[in-house]
């Protein structure tokens, strides 16, 4: 079927695909939820008050969608509610699916993120989402859930910590035995205590030296036991000359391990409700931050100066100022579509370092560093050149992806989507406060005040038109009349009382641009013909 095409012709086939695909479920969806108010008003016409018999609209709906589509309810269910969502609460995120400009997992995370929002910012928040997610050249699932979050936030700080207080009262901490000798644990706790603990165990799991032989993930869970018995995670290579300390060591003093929280200074200080990221969860609100900030060491984070950029830009080692900016700004893997965390990425030179000339070029400053994850940060090295991946970096910090087709692909920093502190040191542009159908509505809208504005004199000038159009056409009737006299007497003077005006000389039928028309009786009755 693909036989004779290149690669860049099988990957427009993809990308088509992609767009047809999502054209489709946005079609099915609309189709659904039309059938779901066929259905509601069906059911709500039934019967005024029926009781525990009535069968709702969504019920009706969901049964007819599962046979259809042959699966069980709780899928049908899904479709029908997610339907519902994009008729009646995303109407601007459906009309993106419908074009095939987002794919279907992207609007899912917006329909599912905005489950919650009061129904009062919901026309502003679909709108907003819309333009941003349609200006973005590519995109990562935690990018997309970063800005549903943020956006949330500053349209509905006071509901979002509503919601984030009722989930609070809601936590939980469940061990479920297994049939294996093993138990399953389940938590739902604050967000900033699961960082906190996610680090933490991260961290005792990296304690060990390289030669342990188990796995990252067993490590973690072996972790556990390690950390409620007070110790640290004894390392198991049973090598006599292990730099770790042996086993049931106990622990070294409280343990010191960094959570990245980002925010500004205005929400530090409570004069802001602005969101800030925490790493390893994403958007928390303001409230959160702060408490976080009790006794945490606060970094400024932004671009080091000039003149300390000389002197460390001929250093392959970034600074740690310049790396944590990098960081920050980035967020996450600046590869099309990777959402692997910043934090755990490397720091990685656009330009390569010249070990030989540092001064000739591949300088280590904010302008030419970018983090990658592990995995295309190989692509990039062992697959790079001009039949593979290469990368450029622009002054605002977009990184522009050229694949081995040729294609290119724009990767903006995260961060600068999140805070407009970071989006300004990078020089990004600001985000368009309205979308181009409002923009185009407020356009007319003052085009038409214009028109009214402007009617008013367009109509004095349509009178005095009109005036002087008759004041030339009666001017050439008594000239003609003065003909006439002249053709039946000869010159001789009529000596009629009527219309003495034929006895003067001929009138110029010409009128100058200041000519108004004189002012006249309105009792004044008109003449009548000489002859």
């Amino acid at each position: 079927m693909f036989e004779t095409l290149s690669p860049d012709d099988l990957l427009t086939e993809v990308e088509q695909c992609r767009r047809e695909e999502a054209a489709i479920i946005g079609r099915r969806m609309a189709a659904v939820a039309e059938l779901l108010g066929h259905r509601t008003l069906e059911a709500e016409g039934v019967d005024d008050d029926p009781g525990y018999a009535m069968i709702t609209g969504f019920a009706r709906t969901t049964a007819e969608v599962g046979a259809a589509l042959n699966l069980p309810p709780s899928s049908a269910s899904a479709i029908v509610s997610h339907a519902e969502a994009l008729d009646a609460r995303l109407p601007e995120v459906a009309a993106l699916l419908a074009d095939g400009r987002i794919d279907w997992p992207t609007c899912e995370v917006i329909i599912r993120r905005t489950e919650l929002v009061d129904p009062d910012a919901m026309v502003e928040l679909d709108q907003r989402l819309a333009t941003k997610v349609s200006g973005w050249p590519s995109w990562s699932r935690r990018r997309v859930i970063n800005a549903v979050d943020a956006a949330i936030a500053r349209l509905d700080p006071g509901g979002a910590k509503e919601r984030r207080v009722a989930a609070d009262t809601d936590r939980y901490l469940r061990v479920t035995a297994k049939p294996n000798g093993m138990a399953a644990i389940r938590a739902s706790i604050p967000a900033p205590a699961a960082a906190m603990f996610d680090k933490r165990i991260t961290d005792m799991a990296a304690s060990v030296c390289a030669n342990d032989p188990r796995t990252t993930m067993q490590r973690r869970a072996d972790a556990i036991e390690a950390l409620t018995d007070g110790r640290e995670l004894a390392c198991t290579c049973g090598r006599s000359g292990c730099p770790v300390e042996p086993a049931g060591s106990e622990s070294r003093g409280r343990a010191r391990f960094v959570v990245n929280v980002i925010a500004g200074e205005a929400t530090l200080n409570g004069r802001s409700e602005e969101p800030g990221h925490l790493e390893g969860y994403g958007v928390i609100d303001a409230e959160q931050v702060r408490q976080i900030a009790t006794g945490a060491i606060v970094r400024p984070v932004g671009p080091p100066p000039t003149s300390a950029e000389v002197a460390a830009s001929l250093r392959y080692q970034p600074s740690a100022a310049v790396e944590r900016w990098i960081r920050c700004r980035d967020l996450t893997c600046r590869f099309p579509g990777c959402d692997r965390p910043a934090w755990r990425a490397d720091v990685d030179h656009t330009v390569p370092f010249d070990h030989d000339d540092p001064s000739a070029g591949g300088r280590t400053v904010p302008g030419n560093l970018g983090c990658y994850c592990r995995q295309h940060h190989r692509l990039k090295t062992f697959h790079g050149g001009p039949d593979g991946w290469r990368d450029a970096q622009l002054a605002d910090g977009t990184i522009v992806w050229t694949s081995p087709t040729g294609r290119q692909y724009r990767s903006t920093p995260d961060g600068a989507e999140l805070f407009d502190g970071i989006a300004a040191a990078c020089g990004m542009p600001r985000p368009r406060k309205r979308n181009r159908r409002r923009e185009k509505a407020a356009r007319i809208a003052a085009a038409r005040d214009g028109m009214h504005a402007k009617r008013a004199a367009n109509e004095q000038t349509l009178v005095l038109n009109r005036a002087r159009y008759a004041e030339i056409d009666i001017r050439k009737w008594r000239n003609d009349m003065r003909r006439t006299l002249l053709n039946l007497k000869g010159g001789r003077p009529s000596v009629s009382p009527w219309c003495t005006w034929v006895n003067d000389p001929r009138e110029d039928e010409r009128i100058s641009a200041d000519w108004r028309p004189p002012e006249r009786d309105p009792d004044e009755t008109p003449e009548e013909p000489p002859f």
